[in-house]
């Protein structure tokens, strides 16, 4: 029995192998946990004070929709900078913008009328710079990491985004609705303050001699090189309409109430990152899966599946589980995504690779809660959940059946994954 208890541990033991061996790493990694716990409070703070200015679904989820075109114009042209400019320079300052906007919610939500617009507009601003510095950051963990340590950075920067995901929503639910949102808001810029210590001491990355110079040109070549990737192309539009069609956080505050559990919010918003937190626990496994793109399709379904159950569920707990099922296979999904960019996406293409991901996993939420927010309006929150998941398992089912060379991708063959090992062992050999 004791044989076989160390056999299961060994089997889903976590490998902290990148930040052992890399110290940028491990810096990236403690910045990473500090930063989410302020951002996470904030995502429960602006739709409760949006909520509670207003009562309306729409304006809750507008704020989602607002926020589309800055992520959408910042995450590409962050691509192109992340792969022209040195990629320690933009994720710094970048965060320093990001304090920049924390401060300005909290002086609004201290006014003794807080303008609506002011929710509107930063967090349309904090996305747009958030959206500038995510390319950077992908593309940093990629040259700090070893290649055959990508799949374990993945599950590592998981379990670091589930922690804050857990902790923070449910401390943001009990700050805002007893302390107020000012000081949700506040303690989310000191969280960028404490970020910001971290990154400073993170080495320089200067791009390539020969790296393209930020532009128009330089963003079409890494569209094009996406785009001629049909395994690439199915991270995309699976995890795109995984989101758009089953996403629907906007309706927490309201689900909360029609359940006479307002206590709660903060819970609702933690489920998903409790399941996910689950998951990346237990992804030791994951390192040892090579049909990444299969993988995805199944999780992403799975998914889909959890949230239209969560419409039938007839009480807060049972919700909450569904809720954790759902995070639990998004994780999964997500850990996939990451190794296949991670593994087979050149070094000079990942920023602008990273900045048409940022498309996918950051429009797809945003589109989501705005989609279900209209259709909480013509049925219920039940109603938008219910059908949201349902049409999330027949899209990701279409697409799968649709991308036979995502649905077949193997790491062990594909030539992709194959060239960039090849070319990183190379670069490591010492010469």
């Amino acid at each position: 029995m004791l044989d076989l208890a160390r056999r299961f541990f060994r089997h889903f033991r976590i490998d902290v192998g990148p930040l052992r061996d890399s110290r940028d790493y491990r810096l990236m990694f403690a910045s990473g946990i500090i930063t989410m716990f302020g951002t996470f409070i904030s995502v429960v703070a602006v739709p409760y004070q949006m909520k509670e200015l207003t009562g309306s679904y729409l304006a809750v989820g507008l704020v989602s929709l607002a926020e589309f075109v800055p992520m959408v114009v910042c995450g590409l042209w962050g691509g192109a900078i992340a792969d022209a400019l040195d990629r320690r320079k933009i994720i710094v300052l970048s965060e320093l913008g990001l304090l920049f906007t924390s401060l300005a919610l909290m002086v609004n939500a201290m006014l003794p009328s807080p303008q609506i617009w002011v929710l509107y507009v930063m967090g349309a601003v904090s996305t747009g710079i958030g959206s500038l510095q995510r390319p950077s950051m992908e593309a940093f963990f990629q040259q700090v990491v070893k290649h055959e340590q990508q799949a374990a950075a993945a599950v590592l920067s998981s379990l670091r985004w589930n922690f804050g995901a857990i902790v923070a929503p449910a401390l943001g639910g009990l700050l805002v609705t007893s302390a107020g949102v000012a000081v949700a808001y506040g303690l989310d810029a000191l969280t960028f303050l404490g970020s910001l210590v971290l990154l400073w001491r993170i080495r320089s990355l200067p791009p390539a001699e020969d790296a393209a110079p930020a532009s128009l040109r330089s963003l079409v070549e890494g569209v094009r090189y996406a785009v001629g990737r049909r395994d690439l192309m199915g991270t995309y539009l699976v995890d795109m309409a995984a989101m758009v069609f089953a996403m629907s956080t906007a309706l927490f505050p309201f689900l909360a109430d029609q359940l006479r559990a307002p206590q709660a919010l903060g819970l609702l918003y933690s489920a998903g990152a409790i399941g996910a937190l689950i998951a990346s626990l237990t992804g030791a496994w994951a390192a040892r899966v090579h049909r990444h793109g299969l993988g995805v399709i199944i999780a992403a379904a799975l998914w889909g599946a959890a949230v239209a159950l969560a419409a039938l569920a007839p009480n807060i707990w049972l919700v909450v589980v569904c809720m954790a099922l759902a995070g639990a296979a998004d994780m999964v999904s997500g850990i996939f995504r990451s190794t296949m960019w991670n593994q087979t996406i050149p070094s000079e293409l990942r920023g602008r690779l990273a900045g048409i991901e940022l498309l996918s996993y950051a429009s797809g939420p945003m589109l989501g809660n705005a989609r279900s927010s209209l259709m909480a309006n013509l049925g219920g929150a039940r109603f938008s959940l219910g059908a949201g998941g349902l049409l999330c398992v027949g899209a990701v089912l279409a697409l799968g059946a649709a991308l036979p060379s995502f649905r077949r991708y193997d790491a062990r063959t594909d030539e992709h994954a194959l060239a960039e090992k090849a070319r990183r062992q190379v670069a490591t050999q010492p010469t």
